[in-house]
């Protein structure tokens, strides 16, 4: 029953409001709107303050529709931009569900990035049936990468599209432009205001009672605004003179707060004016939702009586099972909720919590934890919430998140993991490494630590110490579990062991990231996973496996949306490396370079840098040497670069860039002492010289002493070298 609740409140954000009691037949307007599906125009736009029926005449107008509509309720939560075009993707999925499977992964992978999805939608539809997406309280959305995103699809939408927007406000787009174009076509407040004909059909009884200039008057008094003319229709149904009543009649937005003062309200039975303030702080109404919040045992008896008698009480579904107030209506509710029931509303918000938590909406709780001021009701709630925002792709909505729990996040370990990962994906890989220690320093008894390995090695890798994260890698290998755990972990682990260039333990991690990936349908770890194993193939001098996998993972990418992703990069200059066309390689060149600095680490950026060097170099181009130089400035950045830094020196070397001594290839060292094995073991660590003589209780000119014979027999001239060296011979 759970799961049906919960599914049933989902699916009313995707279709249309049911038809009220008293629908009026506004055939003037939908003329409108079919005229301008006709000609091909990509937006529709019905903009108009609130309570001038724009969501009635988009609904009716839509039941009517010869053409497949899908429907997007928007709401607050929509302004996120991979929640937007995921919730778009979605509706547009109940008309043209090959769409959604082509577009939705596209849309979780690119974090809904509209470079991406845009392109996307496009492609999809170009070919497809006609289609209408109406989006309806487009207002609430204040993102402007999603009226980017938007303006961009209206720009690029094929005649096959078109595109209703209604909205209390007109959204930031370039509408002089569209107008000019012929890309746009209006409803306004004004055309929405209903004629005299048009309001006795919405008054029924009450108006057909009033004469044709007692009817003129009241439109005139409301200006033909909807709202207003459902409001008088109510009291003029219990007026006993209804001249008298048209005479005293306000219709001004002063007119909502009276009526609800004085003619809803308190000519309501107690019981029921009662129902409707405590049920105000919900967004969506069903019967069970209404008993648990007011503790009744008849709530869908209930909603369903008074959308009966209520034109501002809108039924979402056609099965009447979800309700919603009406804009205006649920806004003054909650006014005189705050003013008449301030001290239940903390009680009412816990009780919508435990309802939705219960029904397994976690989402919905951690909002009416938010409003009910119960912080540890949130944060334990985003022990689940938190992965599945960043599964979603939702990393600012999980932001958003943590910082409405401010301070307390810093006391629970999921919080902290959460927050560590924001700042991970934000490459703050120092912000990200300080909640990854809080994480575990606040961990309760029986936290499972491995939970917190793929964050604290992907933070070593951005942090340019493969050491670290090989040993973190050695560590969850050692359990031999990897194929029970998420694929995060296998890949992180496989990543540790290809920078480390430890070809046969990074292929059989990365084989279990890659099963599980797709079984778990994480599509950015599936790609990562034949990157890191592109580049280990690379590493081993295997050429042609290097250059299939890295084709592989461009065009998995690619299909999942995030070939823009700057961690791509390493797929498109492998490709480059090793294709034999050298016009491909320039171009595969050209993308690397542009994806890497985008926001690349380091270490991944020295590595892009490196091989589309040695590639320019090889084809001729002296342009080759400046990347070379380039990635020597971030190598050196390094704490640890692992076969990054071994492949750029082997590149300077070949290409004379620097004059620098390459470690012996052939693996014939002299015999390393063991208080020089020693010595070595400290090395891939951030300790100083200093800290090493004091770690082994020694002299520092010892430890000076040591270091000099293990590069001297290693054939190296620096630490980074003869950690990799070491790494290489197995000796570390």
């Amino acid at each position: 029953m759970a799961g049906d609740h919960t599914m049933g409140m989902a699916a009313t954000k995707l279709q249309p409001p049911s038809s009220p009691t008293r629908l009026v037949d506004r055939t003037r307007l939908d003329v409108v709107l079919d005229r301008g599906v006709d000609e091909g125009i990509p937006l529709l736009l019905v903009s108009a303050p609130a309570g001038s029926g724009k969501s009635t005449l988009v609904a009716s107008w839509a039941l009517r529709s010869s053409r497949p509509v899908a429907w997007l309720q928007i709401e607050d939560s929509d302004s996120d931009p991979a929640r937007f075009w995921s919730s778009l993707v979605a509706a547009i999925g109940r008309c043209r569900p090959e769409l959604a499977a082509a577009v939705g992964p596209m849309v979780i992978g690119s974090q809904g990035d509209d470079r991406v999805v845009v392109p996307a939608f496009v492609n999809e539809l170009v070919d497809a049936e006609p289609l209408i997406v109406v989006l309806d309280d487009y207002h609430l959305i204040d993102s402007a990468d999603v009226h980017r995103g938007l303006e961009r699809l209206i720009d690029l939408c094929p005649a096959q599209l078109t595109l209703v927007l209604a909205t209390r406000v007109d959204p930031p787009f370039r509408l002089g432009r569209m107008r000019v174009r012929h890309r746009l076509a209006e409803i306004r407040a004004e055309q929405l205001r209903f004629a005299a004909n048009e309001a006795s059909a919405l008054l029924g009884a009450a108006g057909s009672a009033l004469s044709e200039q007692r009817l003129n008057d009241l439109c005139s008094r409301t200006e033909g605004w909807a709202a207003g003319l459902v409001l008088a229709g109510l009291s003029l149904e219990q007026a006993a003179d209804p001249d008298r009543f048209v005479d005293a009649f306000r219709g001004d937005d002063q007119l909502v707060v009276s009526y609800l003062s004085d003619e809803l309200l308190d000519t309501l039975g107690a019981g029921d004016r009662l129902r409707l303030l405590e049920t105000a702080v919900l967004d969506n109404m069903t019967g069970s939702l209404v008993d648990a919040v007011t503790g009744s045992s008849d709530g869908a008896t209930w909603l369903a009586d008074i959308a009966n008698r209520n034109q501002l009480v809108v039924r979402l579904d056609t099965t009447g099972v979800w309700f919603r107030y009406h804009h205006l209506l649920r806004d003054l509710l909650l006014l005189e909720a705050q003013r008449s029931l301030p001290a239940r509303l903390t009680e009412l918000h816990g009780r919508a919590a435990g309802w939705f938590a219960s029904h397994g909406d976690h989402e919905h709780a951690i909002v009416h934890c938010f409003a009910a001021g119960d912080v540890p009701g949130a944060v334990t709630l985003m022990r689940s919430v938190g992965p599945n925002l960043l599964g979603l792709g939702q990393v600012r909505k999980l932001r958003a998140f943590l910082e409405q729990i401010g301070p307390a996040g810093a006391n629970d370990a999921a919080c902290a993991l959460g927050w560590g990962w924001c700042e991970y994906l934000a490459s703050q890989f120092v912000a990200a490494q300080r909640w990854v220690d809080v994480a575990l320093d606040v961990a309760p008894p029986g936290f499972d630590p491995v939970i917190a390995t793929p964050l604290r090695i992907n933070v070593a890798l951005g942090s340019g110490d493969v050491a670290s994260a090989l040993e973190l890698a050695r560590r969850v290998s050692a359990d031999e579990d990897l194929w029970k755990r998420p694929s995060e972990l296998a890949n992180a682990v496989g990543g540790a062991y290809a920078w480390a260039g430890l070809a046969d333990e990074a292929r059989a991690a990365l084989a279990i990231a890659i099963a599980r990936s797709k079984t778990e349908e994480r599509l950015t770890a599936n790609v990562l996973a034949l990157i890191y194993l592109a580049i280990a193939e690379a590493d081993q001098g295997d050429i042609d496996a290097a250059g299939t996998t890295a084709a592989e993972a461009i065009s998995t990418a690619e299909s999942f949306g995030i070939a823009a992703y700057h961690g791509v990069a390493p797929a498109f200059a492998i490709r480059a490396r090793t294709t034999t066309d050298a016009d491909h390689a320039r171009s595969d060149i050209g993308h690397a370079l542009l994806l890497a600095r985008r926001a690349s680490t380091d270490l991944g950026l020295a590595y892009v840098l490196t091989t589309c060097g040695d590639t320019l170099l090889d084809l001729g181009d002296d342009a080759g040497a400046a990347l070379v130089r380039e990635a020597r400035s971030r190598i050196d950045r390094c704490v640890d670069p692992g076969i990054a830094g071994r492949y750029l020196r082997r590149t300077e070397s070949r290409h004379q860039v620097h004059q620098v001594p390459s470690a012996n290839a052939n693996g014939h060292v002299e015999q390393l002492t063991e208080r020089e094995l020693a010595v070595l073991r400290y090395l891939p660590t951030k300790m100083s010289q200093r800290d090493i003589s004091a770690e082994l209780y020694v002299s520092l000119n010892t430890v000076k002493t040591h270091c000099g014979a293990i590069f001297r027999k290693l054939a190296v001239s620096d630490r980074q070298s003869a950690v990799q060296a070491a790494r290489d011979l197995h000796l570390l």
